[in-house]
Formats: structure tokens, sequence, C-alpha cells
């Protein structure tokens, strides 16, 4: 389903995630002003009551001498009631299997476990990977894997996963996806799950706040919506769920996030159409060049009286563009 996006124009902007003036030393461990900093930020936190895993991340990083990497747009979270919040809202029990993009340091992994999932971790950054291995060494519920997850086969390590899964113990056969993911791949995450009904009942994901709400918008009426708007409501009933302040992660960037959840739909509940790939083909087409007539613009995929009568079907004139509205 790849082909929903290759329009030219970027249908969602993800910008490179903005990082704080916090920096690194040349051997890429956290400083020690650094560490001071963020210590005594943590005991103000917790001593107004407020749930935080900054000790723990920073720990964690400093142990591997790491900072956050810019390239791959990490930024970790440090709230532990946010993590909470993703696993709620995946309503995460014991028996589930659970994908999670992007592990960082393990602490969403760690509550993942304690709800009693089977965690598959796909981690790109080689020494992260390596950290959260090392965090559960014993436990045969955690698989890391080292891999990019926009080139990994995820259909297959699933399907192998759910293969071993006993169809007797009453759980369900399908499996979830609870993640913070890199800013700068939601797009692709978005594009390479959302099709995957038969696998996922549904994923939860940790997005730019912003991004979220488009996302989730299905108003015919609103400027921002694109053809990304019919591929997700195509595939999923989306639903925002909370927003997520920025002061949640280290480093911290600049834009806040949100929980959206996306309740998978199973093929033979998609809307019916001859062929998928020609439809989102039309789609493509149709958003591509806003101000030709719809008949000029999807000349390449049907012939123009065709267009014609499907546009009077719906009682609008043969010259309708993509800005029309009624």
């Amino acid at each position: 389903m790849n082909s929903l996006l290759h329009s030219s124009t970027p249908l969602l902007p993800f910008p490179p995630p903005a990082y704080n003036s916090l920096a690194a030393t040349s051997t890429g461990k956290l400083p020690n002003t650094t560490l001071r900093i963020l210590a005594n930020t943590t005991s103000e936190r917790k001593s107004k009551g407020k749930t935080d895993d900054y000790h723990s991340t920073l720990k964690a990083l400093n142990s591997k001498g790491r900072f956050p990497r810019k390239s791959l747009g990490q930024h970790y979270m440090v709230n532990d009631s946010v993590n909470e919040e993703l696993i709620a809202a995946g309503n995460v029990k014991e028996g589930d299997i659970v994908l999670e993009i992007g592990p960082g340091t393990g602490s969403l992994t760690d509550m993942l476990v304690n709800a009693g999932a089977t965690v598959l971790a796909i981690e790109k950054d080689p020494y992260m990977a390596s950290l959260v291995s090392e965090r559960f060494p014993d436990i045969e519920r955690v698989k890391v894997l080292e891999e990019d997850f926009t080139k990994c086969h995820i259909r297959s390590h699933m399907s192998s996963i759910l293969s071993c899964k006993s169809p007797t113990d009453g759980n369900s056969p399908y499996a979830k996806v609870v993640a913070n993911i890199p800013f700068n791949i939601s797009t692709e995450v978005v594009k390479q799950l959302l099709p995957m009904g038969d696998i996922f009942s549904e994923v939860i994901l940790l997005l730019q706040d912003e991004a979220a709400l488009r996302l989730v918008d299905s108003s015919l009426k609103s400027s921002e919506y694109r053809p990304i708007n019919i591929f997700v409501n195509f595939y999923s009933d989306p639903e925002y769920k909370i927003k997520v302040s920025r002061t949640s992660f280290f480093p911290q960037p600049k834009v806040d996030a949100a929980v959206v959840a996306f309740k998978l739909k199973k093929p033979a509940d998609y809307p019916r159409v001859s062929s998928i790939k020609s439809f989102f083909s039309l789609v493509n087409c149709a958003f591509n060049e806003k101000r030709k007539m719809l008949r000029k613009s999807l000349q390449h995929v049907c012939p123009a009286p065709d267009i014609e009568a499907a546009l009077c079907a719906i009682d609008l004139p043969p010259t309708t563009r993509r800005t029309h509205s009624r």
C-alpha cells in the first residue's frame, strides 16, 4: 500500500525533531553538568509527586556512553505516566503479543512485560538494542531485533510469533503495536502497519501532536484533508487519546506529542472497491493537482465521461476541482 504517498507534495510534514541546548561531549557521553542539572530536576519533580523515569533513563544512557542521536530522531520518554497511558490505550493484558518500535532504554518495554505481554522490540541503534537486551537477559517474553523498522519484514516476524500462540489460550489471535516512535518515521510507520489488520488488532503510537490532530481528522471540509486521511480511515478507526507535554522527553523537543489509537479493520471490513491499488492511485491523482478540474487530473485513471458521470451522481458539476466545496 506504499502507493498511497507517491505525490511529490509532503502529506504529513514531520520536520526533524529539534533538540535542546544540552550538548554531548566529544565522546558522546552525557556531561557531568548535564547529569547534575537533570538529577536536580528529577528531585524537584518527585517532590511534587510527579512520576518520571529521568534517573533510570540517564543512568542507562551513560552506562553505554551514549547521547540521543539527532539523526535517529531519538527522544527518550522520561515520564512513566505516559507509558502507562500508552499501555492503557492498547488495553495490554497478560498473554498479549506486542510489537514495540524504538524501545530506547526499555522503560516502556519493562511496563509491557509487567503487564504480562510478550514483546518484540525493534531497535535500529545497535547500542540501544544491546542495552535493552542486557536489561532483560533472562526473560523469554522479550525479543530484541537490531533492525531498521522501515526496512524489515515485519509481517514475517509477527506471523512467526503468532504461529506459536496456542489457539486455546483464550487470548486474541492478533498482536498489538504499542510504541513511542521517532517522529521522523511516523508516516512510514503508519503506512506500513495500518494495512495489517490480519496481524494487528490495534496500533497505539506516540506522535507529534499537530500531526496527530491532522491524522485523525475525518472532516471532508477541512483544508488539511489529505490522501493520508483517506488511507487512515480506509484501514482503521483512529482516535486521539491524550496530549503529551514535550517536557516528558529527553532531550526535550520543540513540539508536544499525543497518543493516538488506531483500531485496525479486518480485510473483510475494508470499504468495497474493485482494486485497492487502483483506488489509491485515483486518490493520489485527485490530490496531486488541486487547481485542475478532476476530469483532467483523473484522465490517466479513467475516461473523462466516466468521471463526469460519477461527479453528477454526487451532485457535483463536471468542472469540479479538488478545492471545490459545496
